[in-house]
């Protein structure tokens, strides 16, 4: 189990890394840091659902996961 949760932290702070790049970056880079925080995201929430936590709306609340990268997921 703490290897799990040890593994949850990583991937959150892989989403936090690529949401700030996101929000940060050149317009021309936009498309790649685009799919890498959907990269991220997607890793985060598999390993959420490994943990037992099915449901994302706190975290995607939380880490203000942008719209367009939901999107690209699916979940909108």
């Amino acid at each position: 189990m703490g290897e799990k949760a040890a593994s949850l932290g990583r991937a959150g702070e892989q989403v936090q890394l690529t949401l700030r790049r996101l929000a940060e970056g050149r317009p021309e880079a936009r498309e790649r840091l685009l799919r890498d925080a959907v990269q991220a995201v997607y890793a985060y929430f598999i390993q959420r659902e490994l943990c037992g936590l099915r449901r994302h709306a706190d975290v995607i609340r939380e880490y203000a996961i942008p719209a367009e990268v939901l999107a690209r997921l699916g979940a909108n």
